[in-house]
């Protein structure tokens, strides 16, 4: 019988895997998006991976829409991978909103698709880690959702980071002023391409979608490069918007954004008001934001969203307005990476305890067994080896103690406890060990 032709190996492009050393920052980094969601009320919900096409098409963007992992299933339905966490939260909030009571705040984190080209912490598969809140337009729900971006940045552990805030209703009024009210999300898309592609580039694409023209380009590039405090850009942008309504509404609305932010006793310096700010969804219409990190800002926006208060209108005529923000787990992963923030641990436990002799085996699982239930994660090497090779294993798995007993030390109800940081061992009664444990840790 001839063997069959073996397979080779290999991902997908723009797909990756991840090993422990990747996966365990990756598991805390969304353990530490969930406790802070949580504390400020959101709940958790999921949704399926596959939506029908219609639920998903148009409801972006022509780039999204082409992005789209689409097909047929084994029924005939045409279905697509979801490509965000929002459009399917406004079916789930359309769906459900009798039943959920409002306003409705919710946590979302799952995978999505997008087939675009790949770059630098960016793939065809990737987590979203999301939190909305529905059913309200109030001004606190803005100011929340800049404050959770904030405290969840901290408790990742980055200091120098900035969150870039714009509305999009000043950038609106500029366009009511302008006599370009009826082009705009054609101009929002290009103005927001403005980092990549440069002015000269979305000049062009300006005059080709919008049909802008120089005068009215000028004073568009003009307005996304106000620079300066908050305080500084508001008091240039207010005039640039004068005799728009919305305009007026909406400076003043970052103005109140701004004093809740530092209210709740966040830098000021922290929020940085950006005109330049669009965010290329349609379906954004208030506040939009973007985080950056201050010591690798080339990398893009770690933390991104904003408002949209006719999103579930597609699906239901009731009013369903909405805010939240998007934390992109992989690409904060790979800047993480970058600035040396990720250790190399490839074991979630803090101990390994070091099996020597094998008819003791009872005395180690229950002394592993105690130190779990004191709250340290504890791994009982399996085979009854030589202490070097234990120690080896040991250190290239990144565990931070070695918990040592021999025949000798078991026979005295003792053990030692390496730090195999420092190499300093302590011998302590096996009763002390999870106390002991718990202290060097």
């Amino acid at each position: 019988m001839t063997k069959p032709q073996r397979i080779e190996p290999r991902t997908l492009k723009g797909f990756r895997d991840y090993p422990p050393e990747v996966m365990i920052p990756r598991e805390r980094l969304m353990e530490t998006a969930r406790k802070v969601y949580r504390s400020y009320g959101y709940a958790p919900i999921d949704t399926p991976a596959l939506e029908y096409l219609e639920i998903l098409t148009g409801k972006g963007s022509d780039e999204t829409d082409k992005q789209l992992y689409r097909f047929k299933d084994h029924g005939g339905r045409d279905v697509g991978l979801r490509f965000d966490l929002t459009v399917p939260l406004a079916r789930f909030a359309a769906q459900h909103a009798q039943q959920l009571g409002l306003p409705f705040k919710r946590y979302h984190i799952a995978p999505v698709w997008r087939g675009e080209n790949t770059q630098r912490g960016r793939y065809r598969e990737f987590v979203q880690c999301d939190f909305d809140t529905v059913g309200t337009t109030a001004l606190a729900s803005d100011i929340e959702t800049v404050l959770v971006i904030h405290d969840l940045m901290r408790a990742i552990g980055f200091e120098r980071f900035t969150i870039r805030v714009n509305h999009r209703g000043v950038l609106n009024g500029l366009l009511e002023t302008l006599g370009l009210a009826e082009c705009s999300t054609e101009v929002l898309r290009a103005l927001d391409k403005l980092t990549k592609m440069g002015a000269d580039k979305v000049r062009a694409e300006l005059a080709a979608t919008a049909g802008a023209s120089d005068e009215q380009s000028d004073k568009l590039l003009a307005f996304a490069g106000v620079t300066g405090s908050a305080e500084e850009v508001l008091a240039i942008v207010g005039p640039l918007v004068a005799g728009s309504e919305r305009g007026e509404a909406s400076v003043t609305r970052l103005y109140q954004v701004l004093a809740g932010f530092t209210a709740a006793g966040a830098e000021a310096d922290r929020l940085r008001i950006d005109p330049s700010i669009a965010r290329g969804l349609d379906y954004y219409t208030g506040l939009v934001l973007e985080t950056t990190l201050d010591d690798l800002p080339d990398i893009g926006s770690v933390a991104s969203g904003g408002r949209y208060d006719d999103l579930a209108g597609l699906y239901t005529n009731q009013t369903l307005p909405g805010i939240g923000a998007s934390l992109g787990v992989d690409r904060l992963l790979a800047a993480m990476e970058e600035l040396g923030l990720v250790g190399d641990a490839r074991t979630p436990a803090d101990a390994l305890v070091v099996f020597f002799a094998e008819d003791r085996l009872g005395d180690y699982l229950k002394l592993a067994a105690s130190l779990r239930t004191a709250g340290v994660g504890a791994e009982l090497y399996p085979d009854a080896k030589k202490l070097g090779v234990q120690l080896k294993y040991a250190d290239k798995k990144g565990f931070r103690l070695a918990v040592i007993a021999g025949p000798d030390e078991l026979a005295r109800g003792e053990c030692q406890i390496k730090s195999l940081a420092t190499g300093e061992s302590t011998t302590v009664p096996l009763n002390e060990a999870p106390a002991t444990a718990l202290k060097l840790l």
